[in-house]
């Protein structure tokens, strides 16, 4: 039984590519080396409501209005998953998460129009933070593309 030999390493590929005489001419991504001013402010606006909403429903559902033993709280644990992509300025990232995000809204629309108490308050807060963080990610993608444009027609 013989083994094939090991994939090569992404690195390993990336060194390949820029050697082969094909390869000169620079991408788009490789033109930019910088996130502009309104690309940071997006990408901090859609990290920082991320982590916000991740903490509310943690304390929503272990300290603050919590629903039978705190299961619930494992609603947190996706929220967790993009939170790197976002640092990285990932625009995939930005992409599905604008799709992912529904999911808490629809949650919040429902626990507000149903629940009772606190939950109410909390209900609409998780709203909110999911409608910023959807125009934060909305706005980063129009603007990354955007540039993307500009560059190719330059």
């Amino acid at each position: 039984m013989s083994s094939a030999p090991p994939p090569p390493s992404p690195q390993a590929r990336a060194e390949s590519a820029s050697a082969s005489p094909s390869n000169n001419t620079p991408t788009a991504a490789s033109l930019r080396s910088q996130a502009t001013p309104q690309e940071r402010f997006s990408r901090n606006l859609a990290l920082l409501s991320l982590i916000a909403l991740a903490l509310l429903c943690l304390a929503w559902e272990l300290w603050l209005a919590p629903t039978g033993r705190g299961t619930l709280a494992i609603k947190a644990l996706p929220l967790l998953i993009p939170i790197l992509g976002l640092w990285r300025y990932r625009l995939y990232t930005f992409r599905w998460l604008s799709l992912m995000i529904w999911l808490y809204a629809a949650e919040g629309a429902l626990r507000a129009s149903s629940d009772r108490g606190p939950s109410v308050v909390l209900a609409w807060l998780e709203l909110l933070l999911a409608g910023l963080i959807f125009s934060a990610c909305a706005l980063h993608v129009r603007q990354r593309l955007a540039a993307a444009k500009r560059e190719a027609s330059a």
